[in-house]
């Protein structure tokens, strides 16, 4: 999804807030301004639709679940509000709610599916935030333009990274003891000349 400036006007949190929960599209919200999430790719769609199903089916009967992008997420230390593309949670749910708006407080794991326009705040910024969620254990990015998916798993001082490049590979999911096939991650979606 790409992210676009909504207006320039300073809001606090709680006017973000009262606005998000009448809009027809979603915002992302930190230092103080409000960015609106447009449209994403059929490739990004079918990333998105192939990893919801497959958590799906490994998660059942755990304690574990997997949303979707419209479960907003909050950086309590920073006031930001982000929609991940995908996003796990395990037990309890914490959830912020104000005026009827809830907001998803815990993720275990989060899953960003790369575009060129969000590439760079998803590696940089948004993954910087996202490390002060004492709950998050690992951070997954999955490319949409070819075989790629790379995952960042909390340490006790950093963040290990694994890639993994083949279709035939594996990506595990420590924190919800699940595995799911690059070729599952990447069913139907056109990659052209980097497919493997």
């Amino acid at each position: 999804m790409t992210l676009q400036l909504k207006e320039k006007k300073w809001l606090s949190s709680e006017e973000y807030l009262a606005f998000e929960k009448n809009s027809e599209i979603k915002h992302e919200f930190f230092d103080g301004q409000m960015f609106a999430m447009t449209g994403a790719s059929l490739n990004h769609n079918r990333i998105s639709r192939n990893i919801e199903r497959e958590l799906g089916v490994l998660l059942k009967g755990s304690s574990c679940e997997n949303l979707s992008s419209d479960m907003r997420v909050k950086i309590q230390t920073k006031e930001q509000y982000t929609y991940p593309d995908i996003v796990i949670v395990c037990d309890d749910i914490l959830l912020e709610e104000i005026n009827g708006v809830e907001t998803l407080l815990n993720p275990v794991v989060i899953i960003e599916i790369l575009s060129d326009s969000t590439e760079a705040y998803d590696r940089g910024k948004k993954f910087s935030s996202y490390r002060l969620i004492p709950s998050l254990q690992e951070y997954i990015l999955v490319s949409q333009n070819h075989c790629q998916v790379e995952r960042f798993i909390r340490g006790d001082d950093s963040w290990r990274y694994f890639s993994y490049e083949d279709m035939k590979q594996r990506v595990t999911i420590d924190s919800v003891d699940a595995e799911v096939l690059l070729s599952d991650i990447y069913y139907r979606v056109g990659l052209g000349v980097d497919e493997r």
